[in-house]
Formats: C-alpha cells, sequence, structure tokens
C-alpha cells in the first residue's frame, strides 16, 4: 500500500513538472522554432532522409533526433505539446536507465528510485529536457552506451559480454545519427579511467570490435542513403561541424575553460549540497566500490573534453548528469544517519528561492531597484506570479528543513512553481523577442493572405513557417545558420534577398501577390533604420515588425 502511494506520487509529480506545461508555453526562437519545422517538414515531404529547414538541404545534425520528434509530431499533432515531447520521452528513458543502473551497482531499490528523482528534477535536466533541442536525445543514446558497456563488463558469461559489446555500439551508432562523431568520443573517454583501474584492456580489445561493426551496421543504411541524396553532406558535416566547432578560432559560441563549472554547480540544484560529498566519495572509493569510480570518470572525462572545446553552450553537459545523479543519490542514502549535509541541502534551497524571490520583486519588478526593469508597470499581475513560482521553492526548501529525516527527499518538488508558472511570468520585453508565435498570431492575416513571406531571421522565418505550415519562407538580407544551404545549391538561391536587391525584387514579385517582411530589430534599431521601401502597412509589437505590401497591378 505504502508502495502504491509513492508510486502515484511519483507519477503524479511527473506529470506535473514534465507533461502538463508543455503545451502552455510560446515556443523560443530560434531552438525551438527550428526543430519544430524542420520535423514538420519532414512530415509534410515524407522524406525521412535529408533534413530541410525552411525547405532549404540543413546539414548541421544528422537525422536520429528529428525521427524522435517526427513521431512526436506524428502522433500527438503539430502543436506545442508535441514539438517538447522528444526531449521529455529521451530524458524520461535516460532517468529510467539511470534507475537501472543504480540498482545494478548497489542493489538498493531506494537508491535506484532517487537516482531516477534526482535527474530529473536537477535544474539544468529539467531546463533541457523539457525544452525542444537535441540535447536529450543524444543523453538518451549516451546513457544507454554507458549502462551497455557496465552491462558488458560484468557479464559472467562471453555471450552476455558481447550481447552488451553489441548494445553499446547500437547506441554509439544512434548518437552518431542523432549529433554526430562525438556520440563515440564521450563513451570511450567515459569509460577510460575505469578501464584503466581495472586493467580491462583484453577484453575490450577482445569484444570492441562488436561495437564497431554493430555501430556501422545500424548508421550505415542512412549514411549510404544521404551521401547518395546529397554527396556533399559528409565533407561539410565532418569538417565544419565538428573540426572547427571544436578546435578552430572561429569556432561558434566560444567561451574560457572553465565556462561549465558554474553550470554544474547551479545545475545540481535543488540537491547541490550533496554535490562536494557525492564527488569526493567516488573519489575515495576508487578502490572498494568500482561502480563509484566508473561513475565519476564518466562525470569528469566527457567534462573535460567539452571544457577543452572552443564552443561551449551549456546543454553540452547534460549525459554528464545521468551519473552525477547516481551519485547524489549514492551519498544522500548514507547520510541517513546524519543530516547535517540534508539540512545544508535545504538551506540552501530556501536562500536560492528567497533571494530569487526579492529579486523579482525589489530589482526586476516595474517599482524596483533597476534603472531599467525587466517588467513593465502593466505586468505586475507577472511579478506576483514569478515572486510565487520562486517562493515554491523557498517553501519546499523550508518543508524539508522542519521535517529533514522524513522530508528531505520532497526537495525534488522545489521546481515545480517554476514548471507550473514559467509560461505566464515571462516579461513582454522577452516574448516580443524570443517568442514569434504571439507577433505571428497578431499579423496571421496578413500573413496568410501574402503570396512572398520573407524574414531576416531564421528563427523567426522558422516560426512563421510553423505556424502557417508553409516551407517557402525566403531570407531577407541575412542567411543565418541557412548560409551553406542558401549558397552551396542552384536550386535554393532564389531562396535569399539580399537588402541591396530588395527594392527591385519588390517591384517585380508584388505583381504576383501580396508581400510581407518579418524583421526582428536589434534592441537600438527602429523601423526607420532598415531603408525599407514604404510599406502600405506597418505593424509592430516589440522588436518584431511586419512591413506589408499590397499586390500591385
Amino acid at each position: 500500500m505504502k508502495s502504491a502511494k509513492y508510486s502515484i506520487a511519483l507519477l503524479l509529480g511527473f506529470a506535473l513538472l514534465y507533461l502538463l506545461p508543455l503545451e502552455f508555453r510560446a515556443l523560443w526562437q530560434p531552438d525551438e522554432t527550428r526543430y519544430a519545422e524542420i520535423s514538420r517538414e519532414m512530415l509534410a515531404a515524407g522524406n525521412w532522409i535529408v533534413p530541410h529547414f525552411l525547405d532549404v538541404r540543413y546539414f548541421e545534425k544528422p537525422v536520429a533526433g528529428y525521427w524522435i520528434n517526427n513521431l512526436s509530431q506524428l502522433i500527438f499533432g503539430h502543436n506545442n505539446f508535441a514539438v517538447r515531447f522528444g526531449s521529455v520521452f529521451a530524458i524520461t528513458l535516460s532517468a529510467l536507465m539511470v534507475s537501472w543502473l543504480a540498482l545494478r551497482l548497489w542493489r538498493d531499490k531506494t537508491t535506484a528510485v532517487l537516482s531516477g528523482v534526482i535527474f530529473l528534477t536537477c535544474l539544468l535536466v529539467y531546463g533541457i529536457g523539457t525544452y525542444a533541442v537535441l540535447d536529450p536525445m543524444i543523453t538518451l543514446w549516451l546513457t544507454a552506451a554507458m549502462c551497455s558497456f557496465w552491462a558488458a563488463a560484468n557479464a559472467r558469461t562471453a555471450a552476455g559480454k558481447a550481447g552488451g559489446y553489441l548494445l553499446l555500439g547500437l547506441a554509439c551508432g544512434m548518437g552518431v545519427m542523432t549529433k554526430g562523431f562525438l556520440a563515440l568520443a564521450v563513451p570511450v573517454l567515459g569509460v577510460l579511467p575505469w578501464v584503466i583501474a581495472e586493467k580491462r584492456w583484453k577484453e575490450v580489445l577482445l569484444f570492441g570490435p562488436l561495437a564497431v561493426v554493430s555501430a556501422a551496421l545500424i548508421t550505415l543504411p542512412w549514411a549510404l542513403a544521404i551521401a547518395k541524396a546529397e554527396p556533399t553532406f559528409w565533407h561539410y558535416f565532418f569538417w565544419v561541424e565538428h573540426i572547427q566547432r571544436f578546435a578552430e578560432q572561429d569556432a561558434q559560441h566560444k567561451a574560457p575553460f572553465w565556462y561549465y563549472i558554474p553550470f554544474l554547480i547551479a545545475g545540481c540544484l535543488p540537491w547541490l549540497a550533496l554535490l562536494p560529498g557525492a564527488l569526493k566519495h567516488g573519489w575515495q572509493a576508487r578502490k572498494t566500490e568500482s561502480g563509484a569510480f566508473y561513475l565519476l570518470g564518466w562525470v569528469v572525462m566527457p567534462l573535460l573534453f567539452f571544457s577543452i572545446a572552443k564552443g561551449k553552450l551549456p546543454t553540452y553537459i547534460l549525459p554528464c548528469f545521468a551519473p552525477l545523479a547516481i551519485l547524489l543519490a549514492r551519498h544522500a542514502t548514507q547520510l541517513l544517519v546524519t543530516s547535517k549535509t540534508l539540512k545544508i541541502n535545504a538551506w540552501i534551497n530556501i536562500i536560492f528561492g528567497g533571494v530569487c524571490t526579492l529579486a523579482v520583486l525589489g530589482v526586476l519588478a516595474p517599482w524596483g531597484l533597476a534603472k531599467h526593469p525587466i517588467y513593465a508597470s502593466n505586468e505586475k499581475l507577472k511579478v506576483i506570479q514569478a515572486g510565487v513560482a520562486f517562493g515554491v521553492w523557498a517553501l519546499v526548501g523550508y518543508l524539508t528543513l522542519r521535517n529533514n529525516a522524513r522530508l528531505w527527499r520532497w526537495a525534488g518538488l522545489c521546481p515545480l512553481g517554476l514548471a507550473l508558472l514559467v509560461g505566464a511570468v515571462i516579461p513582454d520585453k522577452v516574448i516580443d523577442a524570443k517568442h514569434p508565435q504571439v507577433f505571428i498570431s497578431m499579423v496571421r492575416p496578413q500573413l496568410e493572405s501574402s503570396r512572398y513571406v520573407l524574414a531576416d531571421s531564421v528563427g523567426v522565418g522558422a516560426g512563421i513557417a510553423w505556424t502557417l505550415k508553409r516551407d517557402d519562407i525566403r531570407m531577407y538580407a541575412k542567411p543565418g545558420e541557412l548560409n551553406y544551404g542558401l549558397t552551396n545549391f542552384t536550386d535554393a538561391q532564389d531562396k535569399l534577398v539580399s537588402r541591396e536587391d530588395f527594392a527591385r525584387w519588390l517591384a517585380a514579385h508584388r505583381k504576383e501577390g501580396n508581400v510581407s517582411v518579418v524583421m526582428l530589430l536589434s534592441k537600438d534599431k527602429e523601423p526607420e533604420d532598415q531603408a525599407m521601401p514604404t510599406p502600405d502597412h506597418l505593424y509592430r509589437k516589440g522588436r518584431f515588425i511586419l512591413f506589408f505590401y499590397q499586390k500591385t497591378p
């Protein structure tokens, strides 16, 4: 009976955190609008081999991550829930594997369940796991790879070891088809310290080829198919998306070596107080608990790998939280005899929630101390709701402090206020720059009546295409991330209209129908700074602006 109540509580908490909020938040540009539209176009065209984005070849990522999103939209339709459910699905499977591995390591159901709960409720995991990007998918395959290797290493028969290595190869192959060759590098680096410490080189060399074969078998059909359909794909994907992004000076999102440290720390909330002890125990137990050392290597080696890379984003270290959650859970269950660390954890959550509440009410609010408040004077309700969202975090921390021995696990509910209210508390300033769906809904009649629609931002163009269910959106002035597809294929070059050529292009094309140009203005720009031909109508909301040109005879 008690077990049934816990199961119901876990399912309810999962639904409140991971399912209920998905539909009620507008899509963010450029990431969510991008992945929503790519999958919509793949389904519309029936082409599951070559990704297209705004009807332009898009070679920045392979295809398996899109397949998960495709299935989500195929089942649930073209809506915000479906766009994000692929990420939720992947992160949930990862959590189940985290629990499975914890159970295999320590044969303790409490640690196993807690590992999954901690993983799902870590702030960085939750933030990315409900956001439509491909990182939850690659986390799924990397977690599967590391679990498969552990299963193989601990199998008692040659057949069991062979099966584990075959599964390892399948997971790595799917990882390659999701986000590229890092799906091969990360598992190798992750297991390396453990293999060295346990002197398992002979076993790895003996069974490793099976993983190579199975990775090749699952990858090869699509790899050959896209090479036949698009002969330049692999050259671009390997040199530009791997070598350049990892090592060259002009890599995207450059950041210093220590960039990930604050994200790792903040990402462990609401379990932060457990982090130092969990890492310390993983190191101290390297000779007595090989599983703890295996998990530590899985955390540290990928973290170093991503830190060395020139290009960095917080989402890249998401796979590190799978083993970290198990270490945190193991450390927490061992602390039941002394609650000092758990009390510190409660205080951290109280302080974090309280400081954020004070920051919203005293600094970011229109009456706050900030010279340029994020919230406008007409957004008082949003300010109150934001304060409540962070107040819930502090309140849960307080409850776990009052009854630490019994309720400390309920720290996992700290993000609940944010989960349920975040869609309602986003300031208009942010909405009018990052949520194109709101503006598109306002000018939808004009866009739907236009024969030609142009956008100067790929993310905004994707939002228009997704909302109107049309992929013939042209780029104005800036190709953005579509540069390779627009400039290297003759059948796509008419999809980019330069600023200098726009007046001539407009004079010719508005004879065929209405023309709309949607722009995302820079913070310090005004419409008149754009040097556009005088429109028949002009619509603006925040930084979004529509130039509407009616058809001429």
